[in-house]
């Protein structure tokens, strides 16, 4: 092979190695303000509910966005789920962050929570804990709003009722 033809094939296979790797910004994931953020919206999540401030909390939704609670269906729309968690009464509340990640517009917190409530119906309080997936975008305006929440409770299972909870 001649050294026209080497150079030919290194630097084609330069060009395509380097159309495989992510851009500098996707390796990075996210800046720390952005992180920072996240995790302060997760507080507020569980502060605002805790106050029974429902406006403060619905404002940390997306519009379009869905909550995905145990054994039950989808609820979509930030006034949809603001009327649904307004019928709950919370008397503690606390949340913490396991993980953060994400690149650009979204991103995603784990972690787990603790919380006592009541709702009409309820013969007594109910405490339970668990662990939670949110997926957040951010607004061309740079505010990041919760896109999905999706949770379940680390309460066992009753005894002959397998997939069912508590």
């Amino acid at each position: 092979m001649n050294r026209r033809a080497v150079l030919l094939v290194a630097l084609t296979l330069a060009l395509a190695s380097m159309g495989c790797q992510p851009p500098a910004q996707e390796v990075a994931g996210l800046p720390e303000e952005d992180r920072a953020a996240l995790e302060g919206i997760m507080q507020e999540y569980a502060r605002s509910a805790l106050a029974g401030d429902m406006d403060a909390w619905a404002g940390l939704w997306a519009e379009d966005g869905v909550e995905m609670n145990p054994k039950a269906p989808a609820i979509v729309g930030r006034e949809a789920i603001r009327e649904h968690t307004a019928a709950v009464t919370i008397t503690d509340f606390t949340v913490s962050v396991d993980e953060v990640h994400g690149r650009g517009d979204l991103a995603y917190v784990r972690g787990t929570f603790s919380v006592t409530m009541t709702a009409e119906g309820m013969p007594e309080p109910r405490s339970e804990d668990g662990k939670y997936l949110t997926i957040l975008r951010k607004s061309p305006g740079g505010t990041w709003l919760i896109g999905i929440d999706c949770w379940n409770s680390n309460l066992p299972l009753r005894e002959g009722n397998a997939g069912a909870e508590e």
